[in-house]
C-alpha cells in the first residue's frame, strides 16, 4: 500500500504540472519535474518506515540528485520556448494536445518515475545492517551525481560562450566519452541497486535495467545522437575517437 500511495503522489504532482502547462501552453517544465517526482517519493518512503542511517543516506542522495537536476534544467530552459521534442509530440497529437498532454506527457512521466522509483522503496524499506556492499553502492551513486553534475556544468559553460556557437564540446569529461552526463546518471541507479543487494536480486533489477534501456535506446543517446550527427559536421569523427558512455581515460 505504501508503494501504491507513491503513485498517487506522483499523479497529483503531474496534475499540478499539467495545469501549469495549460496556462503556459508549454509542457517543457515536465523535464524539471522529473527529478522532483523521486524526491517526493523518497521523502514519503522515509517517513513511512522507521528512520535509519540507510534510509537517511538514500534520502540525502536522492535529494542531491533530484534537486540538482531540477535546478540545472530550470536554469537551462528559463525563458525558452517549448523544446523541439515536445513540439513534435504536440504536432503529432493535435487537435487538443493541451488536454491529451495530461496523459501523453504528464501521466506517462508520473507512472514511469513511479516504476523507476521502486528501487528507492526497496532501498529505504531494507532494514539489514549496512555492509561493505552498501557503502560501495552509496559511493558509486554519489560519484555518479558528482560526475553528472560536472559534465552538465561544463556543457552549460561551453554553450554560454558565444564563441562556441556551432562548435562541439570535446574537452573536460566530454573528452573521455560522448555522453558523460548519462554515464553519471546510470552510475546513480546502479549504485542504488547495489544498496538493495542484501535483500537479494528480484524487482530491484527493474530500475537499473529500465534506465539503461531508456538512456541507450529510447529517449537518451539514440535520440540525441541522431540530432548531433545532423547538427555537427565533425560528429562522425568524434564518434570514432570517443566512447559513447564509458570514459576511456587511457586514450584521451
Amino acid at each position: 500500500m505504501i508503494y501504491l500511495n507513491a503513485l498517487i503522489i506522483n499523479v497529483l504532482f503531474a496534475y499540478l504540472g499539467w495545469l501549469i502547462s495549460l496556462k503556459k501552453n508549454n509542457v517543457t517544465h515536465v523535464d524539471i519535474m522529473w527529478g522532483l517526482f523521486f524526491v517526493l517519493n523518497a521523502i514519503y518512503f522515509y517517513t513511512a518506515f522507521t528512520p535509519s542511517l540507510r534510509s537517511a543516506l538514500v534520502l540525502l542522495l536522492v535529494f542531491l540528485w533530484g534537486a540538482r537536476l531540477s535546478i540545472y534544467l530550470t536554469i537551462r530552459n528559463w525563458g525558452k520556448s517549448e523544446d523541439a521534442r515536445y513540439l513534435k509530440i504536440r504536432k503529432n497529437n493535435e487537435p487538443n494536445f493541451r488536454y491529451k498532454s495530461a496523459y501523453i506527457i504528464f501521466g506517462l512521466q508520473s507512472v514511469l518515475s513511479w516504476i523507476v522509483g521502486s528501487i528507492l522503496f526497496i532501498a529505504i524499506e531494507n532494514d539489514h545492517p549496512l555492509i561493505w556492499l552498501d557503502i560501495l553502492g552509496f559511493s558509486i551513486a554519489l560519484f555518479g551525481i558528482v560526475y553528472e553534475s560536472v559534465a552538465d556544468y561544463q556543457l552549460m559553460l561551453f554553450k554560454s560562450n558565444i564563441k562556441n556557437r556551432g562548435k562541439l564540446l570535446q574537452s573536460g569529461l566530454w573528452k573521455f566519452s560522448r555522453h558523460p552526463n548519462y554515464f553519471g546518471e546510470l552510475l546513480v541507479w546502479w549504485g542504488f541497486f547495489m544498496t538493495t543487494l542484501t535483500t537479494g536480486i528480484h524487482f530491484n533489477l527493474v530500475t537499473p535495467l529500465l534506465m539503461t534501456f531508456l538512456i541507450l535506446r529510447f529517449s537518451g543517446v539514440t535520440l540525441l545522437e541522431a540530432n548531433l550527427v545532423k547538427k555537427f559536421d565533425g560528429y562522425q569523427t568524434y564518434k570514432k575517437k570517443v566512447n559513447t558512455l564509458i570514459p576511456r581515460f587511457w586514450k584521451a
